[in-house]
């Protein structure tokens, strides 16, 4: 665990793996020389091949490829794309590898003595790989395998094909352990290729058959329109599309014309109910005229109280008003008066007696809407007897109509048969020629050729990269170290990521270098400032100092701790399991707590618990278990001290550099 913020230090780094890297860089510069010298050369012959346009350009079918429903190649379709499956095909590699078998089979071997040493290595190897198919296939993990499928296998990895976009030609590669063999083999296989293609595409007449084609698509032709005609004269129409047209759109009108009639069936109902409703409230006949007169009974009435009145009067003049003659005479005139009131003013004396008008119009209006109604009623009869026929008619079309389709898909198929066999006839014929004559489209434009270049390895390229290649090797190998290496440097990271606060670093005393020891004064120093001393006076201060493992300088850093506090003026005392008093400084020594369990009893009065490490030999999972481990006995690690640590670059180096940078 260590920060990288300058060049130095990265130079750092790759001190702390100088071993490892060098190794690396060694390792990685005597593989690319040996590759150089011990590798199997590879050499490569070419040839050139022209594919002219043509009619043997496309392997695929004539009624094939005029078929877009059935097959659908593409405008932009690449045929060499189909010559180079060809070639490369397994049929054409094992003839080609049988044929190299049998030529290695009568070859003479290289003798002397720089061939036989170069071919020692290849000879181990292929013995070696031998031995350990022949074991795997024992045992049932590889199948078993002739040498020829093997060799042809080894063809199809080291033969390569390809062409330019746009270009008709084929650039043939193959690459072997001999200039001259690869040669060989290549001009072997082109001419293979073209042997196979030839014999392979070689189509039988298809003319023929396309005469005949022709024949019997004219007569499915003639058959399917017969059949359909009969169909359509057993519709009485000419196309049975327009029939379901004409009788849907009928039946949308009668429909239409039927929910109408049945509104109107319900207006006509419902207005005869309230005309008949109006009729019951009407009377027949009505009054055209009366003549009036005065009632006489009253007038008859009115004089008698006038009389009665007048006698009222004669004997007033006798009597006075409560005398019983006047009472007796007023009672009758009040009783008059009762019997005038009772009676109507006029009396009617005539009256004339007419039908009512009335009555007799809304009895005309509820003739004429119940002769209405039954108009509407007939008419729905209709309207229903039509929409009935229609739905017959409908129906039968619907019935026929997927027979009528049907025809009429064969029909259309039969007519696109018909002009493609027609065009392809002329077409047979011309492959007819084509495949009589042998005529091929195929142009040897470049032969194989004899490359004694080696294309691998490069020895003089391998050669000059080694050195660079080896020190970046090398880098990449310090950086994978660095990733992987859970040793403790540097304390920059542990209070990030542990949570746990860093007293000081000291410096390893193992160099006496001024320098070091100034340091190390330096960072004892700043342990000192970190000190909580004003609790000193009143209560004492203890400090316990622990470590995992023992070796990690625990006791080196209680003593010069205890030294550096009695020359400051404080008193002292190493831990001896007393109380600590007020003024005194206790410092308990208390190292691997793994291995030494009463470690614990003499930290448990501690006032602060400080754990040691060595550092370059402490790791990761190591801090963070003796952190688990104080944390669960005491609940708490007041401060990590990191101790020997080490700055690894020699000093030499240190004061090239500081020359160096000083001269710039």
């Amino acid at each position: 665990m260590i920060t990288i913020r300058s060049f130095r230090d990265l130079l750092r780094l790759f001190f702390i793996f100088r071993r490892e890297i060098r190794i690396t860089v060694i390792a990685t510069f005597t593989i690319i020389v040996l590759g150089a010298f011990l590798l199997p050369s590879r050499y490569e012959s070419t040839a050139l091949l022209l594919i002219k346009p043509g009619r043997d350009t496309s392997t695929v079918p004539i009624e094939l490829a005029d078929r877009q429903s059935i097959a659908t190649p593409s405008a932009l379709r690449d045929p060499l794309l189909d010559e180079e499956r060809m070639i490369t095909g397994r049929p054409i590699t094992g003839l080609v590898a049988q044929q190299y078998m049998e030529t290695l089979a009568h070859a003479s071997q290289p003798s002397g003595f720089m061939a036989t040493l170069k071919n020692a290595p290849n000879i181990a190897f292929d013995w070696l790989a031998n031995a350990m198919r022949r074991m795997l296939e024992v045992m049932g993990l590889l199948a078993q395998r002739t040498p020829e499928d093997r060799l042809t296998e080894e063809m199809q990895k080291n033969f390569k094909v390809s062409h330019d976009p746009g270009s008709s030609v084929m650039e043939l590669t193959l690459t072997w352990n001999d200039p001259q063999i690869a040669q060989a083999v290549l001009t072997n296989w082109v001419e293979r290729y073209q042997e196979e293609r030839t014999r392979t595409l070689g189509r039988v007449s298809l003319y023929a058959f396309y005469e005949q084609a022709v024949k019997d698509t004219q007569a499915n032709i003639l058959s399917h329109k017969h059949q359909i005609q009969t169909l359509l004269n057993q519709l009485g129409a000419i196309s049975i599309t327009q029939r379901l047209a004409d009788v849907a759109q009928g039946l949308n009108d009668l429909r239409t014309e039927r929910n109408n009639t049945l509104r109107s069936l319900a207006a006509t109902k419902a207005g005869i109910g309230k005309i008949q409703e109006q009729i019951n409230k009407q009377t027949r006949l009505i009054s055209s005229g009366k003549e009036l007169a005065l009632n006489p009974t009253r007038q008859d009435l009115q004089n008698r109280i006038n009389s009665k009145e007048v006698e009222r009067q004669e004997l007033l003049r006798s009597f006075k008003e409560s005398a019983p003659p006047v009472q007796a005479l007023d009672n009758e005139i009040k009783a008059l008066k009762a019997l005038w009131s009772s009676q109507s003013t006029t009396v009617q004396r005539t009256e004339n007696i007419a039908p009512n008008p009335l009555f007799t119009r809304l009895q005309n209006i509820l003739n004429d809407q119940q002769a209405s109604y039954a108009r509407l009623l007939v008419q729905l009869q209709q309207l229903d007897g039509q929409l009935a026929q229609l739905e017959k008619d409908r129906q039968r079309a619907l019935d026929l109509e997927p027979q009528f389709s049907h025809l009429q898909s064969e029909l259309e198929a039969e007519a696109k048969n018909y002009t493609l066999y027609t065009d392809s006839l002329e077409k047979a014929r011309i492959d007819q020629e084509l495949d009589n004559k042998r005529i091929s489209n195929i142009a040897v434009i470049e032969p194989a050729t004899f490359n004694p270049s080696k294309v691998f390895p490069k020895s003089l390229m391998l050669l000059l990269v080694a050195i660079p290649l080896s020190l970046g090797v090398g880098a990449l190998a310090m950086y994978l170290f660095y990733l992987l290496d859970q040793r403790i440097h540097d304390a920059d990271k542990i209070e990030p990521q542990f949570g746990v606060p860093v007293w000081t670093t000291l410096q390893d005393l193992g160099t006496q270098g001024p320098q070091h020891r100034s340091a190390f004064t330096a960072s004892l120093y700043r342990l000192y400032s970190v000190l909580p001393l004003k609790q000193v006076p009143q209560r004492g201060l203890s400090i316990g100092m622990t470590s995992a493992h023992s070796g990690e300088g625990v006791t080196f850093i209680v003593e010069h701790l205890r030294d550096l506090l009695q020359e400051l003026g404080h008193r002292v005392r190493v831990g001896d399991d007393r109380p600590v008093e007020p003024g005194e400084i206790q410092l308990i020594d208390a190292s691997a707590f793994f291995t030494r369990q009463e470690t614990f009893i003499h930290l448990r009065d501690a006032d602060l618990i400080v754990l040691v490490l060595e550092a370059d030999k402490s790791t990761v999972p190591k801090l963070q278990n003796a952190l688990a481990t104080l944390s669960t006995a005491f609940g708490r690690v007041d401060g990590v001290i990191l101790n020997r640590r080490h700055f690894q670059i020699p000093q030499k180096v240190l004061t090239w550099l500081g020359r160096y940078r000083s001269q710039s």
